[in-house]
C-alpha cells in the first residue's frame, strides 16, 4: 500500500508541475529566452536532487545512488534528443514561439509511453532472465553504431506516422500560432504543428528503446527507473532552449554517449559473471561525460584561435 501511495503522490506532483508550467508560466505562446530556460533548468535539476535526497532518507543510500546514476544516464542521453529536435524544428520551420508547446505535449506523451515501456521491460526481465543479454547486446550495438555514424539525418517524409496523419486529416499550409487543429470551411484540419508533434513523439519512442534498457542495467526497481526517466524528460524542454544553438559545438559528446551506452551494455552482459557496482558505473559515466565536454571545449577554442584564411 505504501508503494502505491508513492506512485500516486509522484504522478500527482508531476501533473501539478505540468499544469503550473502550461497554465501559468507558459499560458501564452512566446519565444523562450536563454534566461528563462536556464531558470527552469535549475528548477528541474533542483527538484530531481531533492527527490534524490528524499529517497536517501526513505529507502537508503543504494536506492538514492541508483536513482542518481539512472538520472545521469537519461540526462546525458537526452542531449541526443536535442540534436534531433533542432533538425525537426528546422526542417518544418517551426516558429520559435510555438516550439515550447510542441515540446510540452511531446513530453507528456513521452511520459506515458516510457511508463508503459518500463513496465514491459521490468516484467520481461523478471519472467525471462535471458532478456538481460538481449538488452546488453542491443546497447553495445547501439553504442558502436552511434560512434560510427557522425551525422544525424531526419527525413520527416519517410515517417509512417506522419503519412497516416496526412491521410486521416487534411493539413493547412500555414501555422496558426500554437494551435494543433483548426476549423476551416466547416471541417477540422490539422496544422503543420500537429505533424511536428507526431514526428517528435515517434522520435522519442525510438530514443526510449535505447535509454530504458540502459537504466534497467542500473536498477530493476520500476519506481526508480520511472522517476529517473521522468525527471530527465521534464528537464528536457528547458535544456533544449539552453543548448539548441550551441549543441553542435560539443563535437565529442556523441562519441561520449556511445561509450556510455557500450559500457552499460557490457555491464548487463556481465551481470551474472561480475556485477559491476553502481558507484563504479556512476564514476565511469561522469568521467566519460566530463572528458567529452572538456575535449569539445578545447577543440572549439583551438578552432576559434586558428587564423581565418
Amino acid at each position: 500500500m505504501e508503494n502505491i501511495w508513492l506512485w500516486i503522490g509522484f504522478n500527482g506532483f508531476v501533473l501539478a508541475m505540468l499544469a503550473l508550467d502550461l497554465g501559468v508560466f507558459h499560458r501564452k505562446a512566446h519565444t523562450v529566452s536563454l534566461k528563462e530556460a536556464l531558470i527552469w533548468s535549475v528548477v528541474w535539476i533542483t527538484l530531481a536532487m531533492l527527490f534524490n535526497a528524499g529517497l536517501y532518507f526513505l529507502q537508503g543510500p543504494d536506492s538514492a545512488l541508483q536513482f542518481f546514476t539512472g538520472y545521469l544516464i537519461e540526462k546525458s542521453l537526452s542531449v541526443d534528443n536535442i540534436f534531433v529536435f533542432v533538425l525537426i524544428f528546422t526542417s518544418f520551420k517551426v516558429p520559435p514561439a510555438s516550439q515550447h508547446r510542441v515540446l510540452f505535449w511531446g513530453i507528456l506523451g513521452a511520459l506515458i509511453m516510457r511508463g508503459i515501456l518500463i513496465a514491459v521491460g521490468v516484467v520481461l526481465l523478471e519472467a525471462f532472465h535471458w532478456i538481460i543479454y538481449v538488452f546488453g547486446a542491443f546497447l553495445v550495438f547501439t553504442g558502436i553504431r552511434m560512434a560510427l555514424h557522425k551525422e544525424v539525418e531526419v527525413h520527416p517524409e519517410r515517417n509512417p506516422l506522419l503519412k497516416l496523419v496526412r491521410r486521416v486529416f487534411p493539413v493547412t499550409t500555414d501555422y496558426d500560432h500554437d494551435r494543433l487543429m483548426v476549423r476551416q470551411a466547416g471541417r477540422w484540419m490539422a496544422t503543420p504543428l500537429l505533424l511536428v508533434l507526431f514526428v517528435v513523439e515517434s522520435t522519442d519512442l525510438i530514443f526510449a528503446v535505447d535509454s530504458i534498457p540502459a537504466v534497467l542495467a542500473v536498477s530493476r526497481d520500476p519506481f526508480i527507473v520511472y522517476t529517473s526517466n521522468v525527471f530527465a524528460i521534464l528537464g528536457l524542454r528547458s535544456l533544449y532552449f539552453v543548448f539548441a544553438n550551441i549543441v553542435d559545438k560539443f563535437y565529442y559528446l556523441k562519441l561520449g554517449l556511445s561509450v556510455i551506452l557500450t559500457y552499460v551494455g557490457i555491464k548487463m552482459l556481465l551481470a551474472d559473471v561480475y556485477p559491476i557496482p553502481t558507484a563504479l558505473s556512476l564514476g565511469v559515466i561522469a568521467l566519460v561525460l566530463a572528458i567529452a565536454v572538456l575535449a569539445s571545449i578545447m577543440r572549439a577554442r583551438r578552432l576559434t584561435a586558428q587564423p581565418t584564411k
